[in-house]
C-alpha cells in the first residue's frame, strides 16, 4: 500500500498566495502600524566603550611558553600572579555594590546642555520612558504601598547611599546599572573592555570614562597596598628613630658642656657611652631611612602602567532600538505567518474535500 506524501507545489502555492494578496495588504498595514506604534515611543539609547591594557607582573607569562598557552586561551601570567584580584575578577569588581554606588556622585551634563546634576539624580528623575511602560510603573508604585516602611524607603542623596544597606528602590537601581555598565576581560591578552549604555550620548561617554578611571585607581590601590603600608610604617619608624637620635645628641652635648674640665675616669666613660649611643642612634636612623627609600621605590615598581587602546567617545548615532530593522523584521514575520496560514487553510480544505 503506497503512503501518501504531502508535496507542496510551489507554482500552485504562488497562485494561491497571489489570489489572497489582499490579505497580505491588510496584514502588512496592521503590522506596520502596530510595529511603529510600539517601537517609535521607545527611548533611544547610546553606547560607547573603552579598551585598556594593564601592565602584568607574570614572569612566566611571556616568551614562547606564554604564546603557546595563549593560543589555547590560557594566560600563564594569571596562574603565576600572586594577586588575589587578577584581571578576570575585574568584571565582578565593577558589578559590586560598592563600585556602582560610588558612581552616584559623578557630576554629569547632558548633550543638550539643559541638565547638570549628579548621576544618581539623573537616573532617578530624568530617565525617559515610553507610554507603554506607564501601566507597569503605576502598578509597581501601587505595590510599594503594601510593603514595609524599610522597603518603601526612598532613594537618598548621592553621598548618603549606603552600599551595605540598600533600600528596595536602590537595589533595583543598582541591578539596572549592572545591565548597562559591563566589563569584559580577554583571557588571552588581559585587555579590559568597558561598555556603557545610556539615553544621553554625553552622559554615556562621561560614565564610561569615569568607570575606566575608577577601575584604574582600584587596581593601582590594590597592587600598591602592601608597599604603601610599608611606606607608612617606615615613615613612622624614621620619625621615631630620628627623634631618638636628636635626643641622644642633645644629651651628649649637655653632658659635654657640664663636664668640660672633668678629669675623672667615670666622667670620661659616661661621655664615651653617650657618644656611642649617638652613633648607634644615627646608624639605626640611617638603616630605617634606607628601608624607607626602598619602600617608596617599591610603590613605584608595583604601580601598574595602563595603555588605553580606545578612549570613550561621544556616540554620534543611537545604538538601540533599531527602528527600521524592527519594523522590517515584523513585516517579514507577518508575511511568513500569513503564508503558513494560507498553507494550513489549503490543507484543511483539501482534507475536507477528500472526506466528502
Amino acid at each position: 500500500m503506497e503512503e501518501k506524501k504531502d508535496i507542496i507545489d510551489l507554482h500552485l502555492l504562488f497562485q494561491k498566495v497571489w489570489q489572497r494578496r489582499k490579505l497580505f495588504y491588510k496584514v502588512w498595514a496592521i503590522t506596520f502600524v502596530l510595529a511603529v506604534a510600539w517601537i517609535f515611543p521607545q527611548p533611544r539609547t547610546y553606547e560607547t566603550s573603552v579598551m585598556l591594557a594593564p601592565e602584568t607582573n607574570g614572569e612566566l607569562g611571556g616568551g614562547s611558553l606564554g604564546n603557546l598557552a595563549s593560543s589555547f586561551g590560557i594566560n600563564i601570567g594569571n596562574m603565576t600572579n600572586n594577586d588575589a584580584i587578577y584581571p578576570l575578577l575585574y568584571p565582578d569588581v565593577i558589578s559590586s555594590n560598592d563600585f556602582i554606588v560610588g558612581l552616584f556622585t559623578i557630576p554629569i551634563h547632558t548633550a543638550d546642555g539643559e541638565l547638570s546634576t549628579d548621576y544618581l539624580t539623573y537616573l532617578v528623575k530624568h530617565q525617559k520612558s515610553s507610554f507603554w511602560s506607564y501601566p507597569s510603573i503605576w502598578l509597581k508604585r501601587m505595590m510599594d504601598n503594601f510593603k514595609s516602611e524599610d522597603e518603601r524607603r526612598p532613594i537618598g542623596d548621592a553621598s548618603q547611599v549606603d552600599p551595605h544597606r540598600l533600600s528596595m528602590k536602590e537595589e533595583r537601581l543598582v541591578k539596572s546599572l549592572r545591565s548597562t555598565i559591563k566589563c569584559a576581560v580577554d583571557k588571552k591578552t588581559d585587555v579590559i573592555t568597558i561598555n556603557v549604555t545610556d539615553q544621553d550620548p554625553l552622559v554615556c561617554a562621561t560614565i564610561c570614562d569615569s568607570v575606566r578611571a575608577r577601575l584604574q585607581n582600584f587596581i593601582i590601590s590594590y597592587r600598591t597596598s602592601k608597599a604603601r603600608n610599608d611606606v607608612e610604617y617606615y615613615t613612622r619608624m624614621a620619625a621615631e628613630t630620628y627623634q631618638a637620635y636628636e635626643d641622644a645628641v642633645v644629651a651628649y652635648g649637655n653632658f659635654c658642656d657640664t663636664h668640660r674640665n672633668a678629669i675623672l675616669q667615670s666622667t670620661q666613660s659616661r661621655q664615651d657611652e653617650l657618644a656611642n649611643e649617638v652613633q648607634m642612634k644615627f646608624q639605626t636612623y640611617n638603616i630605617i631611612s634606607t628601608q624607607l627609600d626602598a619602600a617608596k621605590a617599591k610603590v613605584q615598581e608595583r604601580t601598574p602602567a595602563f595603555t588605553i587602546l580606545q578612549n570613550a567617545t561621544i556616540p554620534a548615532k543611537p545604538a538601540a532600538p533599531k527602528r527600521m530593522i524592527f519594523v522590517l523584521t515584523m513585516l517579514i514575520l507577518s508575511t511568513m505567518g500569513t503564508i503558513a496560514y494560507i498553507i494550513m487553510h489549503k490543507r484543511g480544505a483539501t482534507h475536507a474535500g477528500e472526506k466528502e
